[in-house]
């Protein structure tokens, strides 16, 4: 489906920032949230993670709600006439997923809506399918508005894997970034926020939008070989739609959250495709910053994107920003600023 949508706002609340500008200048400056939690790790020394500096300490849903709200309520602010009829499309954690913070997508939904104080009734989705989620959003969030379900999307992101089930479960896994597991990931949490909208001159806008699955997934029992097929199936499908070959993109925002399985699966779906003379592209991470951060990773790196854009330090146009899960999901979104 080839629709044109724009993004019109973000609003982020992370460990290196409780607003977009502050979060974005963070990360541009290579600034991370990084700290001794509560948790213990390996041995008796303490996990390190990137909790969100909250002023009080909420935990559990209330946590979840508040973080969600306050980057809500951040890309309500730019576009105030957007309250009232706006559809939200919130992207949560897999269901099945061990540790997880929300538990009642429902409620969690009611306790965003009293926090932001707009109708509980108000147009409402659910997507469970942690890192990627932002891509399906995306997906559904375009169909809402060229139908005109709805003249406006929020798509909100918020997720923590700061839990004391998820860290003894990762923990078990010998997937946490300890001082003798480097092939690992330091947990985060985050939520993030993008007000989409139909496309206008001068707008940051989605042109292509590729997801696919990857059958060598991280958890895979068969043990096949990671050929990256899931990313690259989804990168070539962006970049269809969009009208280009790889070899015209700028650079790539990716969920690269520490271990090296996430690495190799990138990398292979660039040689795949990367054809011809091209200029360089870099690849940028908000996890350098911010840890693994699970479902608010897309509209975070969107509002990276957007600022990038805005304030005239992209690495280049068009961006392609991709994230996948642990078990094989995996979504690309090609976007670029169009002239006024």
């Amino acid at each position: 489906m080839n629709a044109a949508i724009d993004i019109a706002s973000i609003g982020m609340v992370t460990a290196v920032g409780l607003d977009a500008p502050s979060a974005c200048a963070a990360m541009r400056a290579r600034l991370d949230g990084f700290q001794e939690t509560r948790f213990v790790g390996s041995g008796t020394d303490m996990l390190v993670g990137a909790p969100v500096p909250l002023p009080r300490n909420w935990i559990g849903e209330k946590r979840m709600a508040h973080l969600a709200a306050g980057a809500i309520c951040e890309a309500f602010e730019s576009v105030p006439q957007a309250r009232g009829q706006t559809a939200l499309i919130l992207c949560l954690a897999e269901k099945d997923r061990p540790g997880i913070a929300v538990t009642d997508s429902a409620r969690l939904l009611r306790n965003i809506a009293e926090i932001v104080e707009i109708e509980p009734r108000m147009r409402s989705r659910v997507v469970a399918h942690g890192r990627p989620s932002g891509h399906v959003a995306l997906d559904q969030a375009r169909r809402m508005i060229v139908s005109g379900e709805a003249p406006y999307v929020m798509i909100a992101g918020v997720d923590s894997y700061l839990t004391a089930p998820a860290i003894a479960y990762y923990l078990g896994e010998n997937r946490l970034l300890t001082p003798d597991n480097p092939n690992g990931f330091i947990p985060g949490e985050a939520a993030s926020a993008i007000l989409c909208t139909q496309s206008q001159r001068g707008g940051f806008r989605l042109f292509g939008l590729g997801l696919s699955s990857e059958p060598a997934s991280i958890y895979n029992t068969k043990d096949l070989p990671l050929r990256g097929d899931g990313m690259t199936s989804a990168y070539s499908m962006a970049l269809e739609e969009t009208g280009i070959e790889m070899n015209r993109l700028g650079y790539r925002i990716a969920d690269l959250i520490g271990e090296q399985y996430w690495f190799k699966q990138t990398a292979l779906a660039s040689l795949r495709l990367l054809r011809g003379r091209h200029d360089f592209q870099d690849l940028w991470s908000p996890s350098e910053s911010l840890g693994n951060i699970g479902a608010a990773v897309v509209p975070l790196m969107i509002g990276v994107a957007f600022t990038a854009a805005r304030k005239g330090y992209a690495a280049g146009t068009p961006v392609l920003i991709e994230a996948s899960n642990d078990a094989g999901a995996c979504g690309a979104a090609v976007l670029a600023a169009r002239a006024a």
